[in-house]
């Protein structure tokens, strides 16, 4: 299905409300120790020109040879976005001039990918979601890069990332608003994060997407489009859809027509430029590359690769739903990315009863433990409090031995100072008072000197919960507020 249309989606014009309409080609680069046709290495950072073959560099008779790992990476990936394998695609020329792409051309696949139809379903912070159909995905060698401020009249060439394998994913036309666009690119960066295809590293180019924007008014064919090229950010995905709608939507008021062309979008001033006009398939004289066979291999071998996928984020959070008793934005932020899933689970496993706590695992991780770490401006491999020692606060929560309000000292404390909590509430004196004898002499200090509040709290039962949290502060969060709730009903005749 497509997006849902909502009146908050439609962009008010002089003349009425427009829609947009957005499909996203990524640009993914295949994690591998190779290049897609050579085995030059992809490490990132080295000096220029330090990762080149003789083949990269398109050398007078070298030939180009198929990196197994990437044609496994690429299926992985078509199976992880629920996509139609084809066992038989085939290597084209794509023909064009830059200077960064020493051969003139670029090998692609053009009709016969390596994957098929598949989709994508998107989580929306409201709680909805929709599908994003894929269109295809298909490998390619990445171009060099051209540097333009190493000399005064000169540009210098990298080629350290000529023949780099990617990943190019193509979504259909399925997304209406900037908000979906950023969500599905963040869905489908995540989904490779977990499948270890592609590490998503857009500010070192790893992750880059090219939006193609076009605005119609509701229920009228789709528009010109036009194509952003390279975006290598989630924000500055959003900010130039919502620049190039808008600048469509004005041109058409005024009567104009918009020209199909590939555009660039400057993140310094918030807008979008002409970069060229759009070149269509035929333009880069597409034809089957006569150095490199058709590409097929078994359906054994995309069976065995299936088999070897690893836990994706919509199962586990499918299954933190249906075992655990989460919510299902709890189980959405925590599946979210593969770092913070790895680090509740690994709380779970530290659990005495994770089944009954994995509730309350979970509003720590999240609350507390994210909340944290982003206030510091810390990852989630960096946190100061380990999955055991926060799995360790959690199980003396359920003993009783501690209350949620000291578990918040003893987490301030382990974050601090470290230790082990259990250590720590013994030698600090942060256990809970269990004597009921000591617990009914604040108790009822409290309700001798408030005899207006507690005529209050027989009329309207919901006010006792100001008595609990007198007699909370009153014993510094060391005793029950459970056992003082109930103590609290029986002193005040509810």
């Amino acid at each position: 299905m497509n997006a849902p249309v909502k009146p908050s989606h439609l962009i008010k014009g002089a003349t009425g409300e427009w829609e947009m309409v957005i499909g996203i080609e990524v640009h993914a680069q295949v994690t591998s120790n190779a290049k897609l046709f050579s085995g030059a290495s992809t490490a990132f950072g080295g000096d220029p020109n330090s990762h080149v073959s003789l083949v990269d560099a398109a050398m007078p008779g070298m030939l180009p040879v198929i990196n197994e790992e990437c044609v496994r990476q690429a299926v992985r990936t078509g199976l992880g976005l629920n996509a139609r394998i084809n066992l038989r695609s085939v290597f084209d020329r794509k023909n064009y001039f830059y200077p960064d792409l020493p051969q003139g051309y670029q090998i692609s696949q053009y009709k016969s990918p390596i994957v098929g139809e598949g989709e994508v379903v998107v989580d929306l912070a409201d709680g909805t979601s929709f599908v994003v159909g894929i269109e295809r995905l298909h490998l390619e060698q990445d171009a060099g890069k051209s540097l333009h401020d190493q000399h005064a009249d000169m540009s210098a060439i990298d080629l350290n990332r000529s023949g780099v394998a990617l990943m190019e994913i193509v979504s259909r036309p399925d997304m209406r608003s900037s908000e979906q666009a950023r969500a599905y690119v963040t869905k489908l960066r995540t989904i490779l994060r977990y499948l270890g295809t592609c590490d998503g590293d857009m500010e070192k180019g790893n992750l880059r997407a090219d939006v193609n924007v076009s605005v119609r008014q509701p229920g009228e064919p789709f528009g010109t489009r036009c194509e952003i090229k390279n975006v290598n950010s989630i924000r500055f995905i959003g900010q130039a859809i919502e620049y190039e709608a808008r600048r469509q939507i004005g041109i058409l008021e005024d009567g104009g027509s918009i020209d199909q062309e590939t555009r660039l979008f400057d993140p310094d001033k918030g807008e979008t430029r002409a970069m060229r006009s759009k070149e269509e398939a035929h333009d880069y004289r597409y034809f089957p590359d006569p150095d490199l066979l058709p590409l097929e291999f078994s359906q054994s071998f995309v069976d065995a690769l299936k088999t070897g996928l690893p836990e994706l984020p919509d199962q586990k959070k499918q299954r933190f739903i249906a075992d655990l008793g989460l919510t299902p934005y709890d189980a959405t932020v925590l599946v979210s990315e593969h770092e913070s899933a790895n680090f509740y689970e690994s709380v779970l496993a530290g659990l005495a009863n994770a089944r009954r706590d994995g509730k309350v695992a979970a509003n720590w991780v999240i609350n507390e433990l994210f909340g944290r770490l982003n206030k510091e401006g810390v990852s989630i491999e960096a946190s100061p409090v380990s999955a055991s020692q926060l799995a360790a606060i959690i199980d003396l929560i359920g003993e009783g031995t501690i209350s949620g309000k000291i578990a918040k000292d003893l987490f301030e404390i382990v974050w601090t100072e470290g230790g082990d909590p259990r250590v720590l509430v013994e030698a600090r004196g942060m256990r809970q008072v269990t004597d009921m004898g000591a617990i009914e002499k604040v108790v009822d200090d409290i309700v001798a000197a408030n005899p207006d509040k507690a005529a209050q709290v027989r009329d309207k039962p919901q006010m006792i919960g100001w008595f609990v949290g007198q007699v909370m502060k009153a014993s510094g969060g060391k005793v029950n507020p459970q056992a003082v709730n109930e103590l609290l009903k029986t002193r005040l005749g509810l």
